[in-house]
């Protein structure tokens, strides 16, 4: 069985980011799972005063992940150059 790489495409410093991230991710086909040091779930502060929640997904994905995340804000930047014309 061949061994699958994760990579992590993007931390968010709170679940509810994480998730919507997420959300976004397999919406669009791109599996993706969060990591996060949260004492199974019973302490989430942990993870806020840590690395965060880690969105991770294949390492063939990431590349397609990371514009899926991206896109949004790339988008937003083009209207607003675009009113000020």
């Amino acid at each position: 069985m061949p061994e699958i790489k994760l990579v992590v495409v993007r931390s968010y410093g709170n679940r509810p980011e994480a998730e919507l991230a997420r959300g976004l991710l397999e919406a669009a086909g791109v599996p993706a799972m969060i990591q996060a040091d949260t004492a199974g779930g019973m302490r989430e502060h942990l993870a806020w005063s840590g690395a965060g929640f880690k969105l991770l997904v294949r390492g063939d994905d990431a590349e397609a992940a990371r514009d899926l995340l991206t896109a949004p804000n790339e988008d937003a930047e083009d209207l607003e150059g675009d009113s000020n014309s």
